[in-house]
């Protein structure tokens, strides 16, 4: 159930063509591409053709204890079907900076199957004019009527080396100071940018916390950050920074 927004926010020939889905934003500026490679669901986005999301993986592992049969829900997948909607409203908050705010996007929704384990999963993206938002659903089925969520495997592919405005991962405190460095940095400045206070506990040494805003080198601002959290806990991000990836 993580989400991301990007707070703006292929070339694609032979097999990747045929099996690739393509969502548009409303204006069409942003476009997401998913498609199933070697059984893994695969997602990438671009604004106006500049890279914001190199292919980035999604799925989850569960806790061998409650999964039935195989705790992996990241590979073995097969696409059972697509479906695309649009939606477009003008609601009312009950304060804010404006009056009226528009909600419109433009939906899919792949729906996956893991035949050997007889699972289903579902991801659903929403793409604004503005961004981007994801979430993983879980259809009612007799072989996963319970579980627990071990880690969650969602990655954001960076498009290089790019700056972060960015304070270390923490589980027990959000209370640090901002640094900003290229991400290849964030190692290096990890440990002085945990300053001590009485409830902290640092889980990486390129761990941090969202929202998380990132600057591209095409000079595109990105935001990580989550959304309706319900029954779940919030999103941290572990940096692999040989790749420039990101996981959840």
């Amino acid at each position: 159930m993580k989400r991301f927004l990007l707070s703006f926010c292929l070339l694609i020939s032979g097999f990747f063509a045929l099996t690739a889905q393509e969502l548009l934003s409303p204006d069409g500026n942003l476009k997401m591409v998913f498609r199933l490679q070697d059984g893994v669901p695969v997602y990438q986005l671009t604004y106006k053709n500049k890279t914001v999301i190199k292919p980035s993986k999604l799925g989850l592992e569960l806790r061998p204890k409650y999964a039935e049969q195989n705790p992996s829900l990241y590979d073995g997948f097969t696409l059972v079907r697509t479906e695309t909607s649009s939606f477009d409203e003008i609601w009312t908050p009950v304060w804010g900076e404006v009056k009226n705010i528009r909600n419109h996007y433009n939906e899919l929704l792949v729906v996956l199957d893991q035949s050997t384990n007889k699972r289903g999963l579902n991801i659903r993206f929403r793409l604004f004019n503005d961004g981007l938002g994801f979430r993983y659903e879980f259809p009612e089925q007799n072989s996963l009527l319970f579980f627990i969520v071990k880690e969650e495997k969602t990655q954001f592919a960076m498009p290089g080396d790019i700056k972060a405005y960015w304070i270390p991962g923490d589980y027990g405190t959000q209370e640090y100071d901002y640094t900003i460095s290229k991400l290849s940095e964030i190692r290096e400045l990890h440990k002085e940018a945990v300053t001590y206070n009485i409830s902290q506990c640092p889980f990486s040494e390129t761990g941090v916390q969202t929202p998380l805003m990132l600057k591209s080198d095409d000079g595109l601002y990105i935001n990580i950050h989550e959304a309706a959290l319900v029954d779940y806990s919030c999103l941290n991000l572990n940096l692999d920074d040989k790749h420039m990836v990101f996981e959840s």
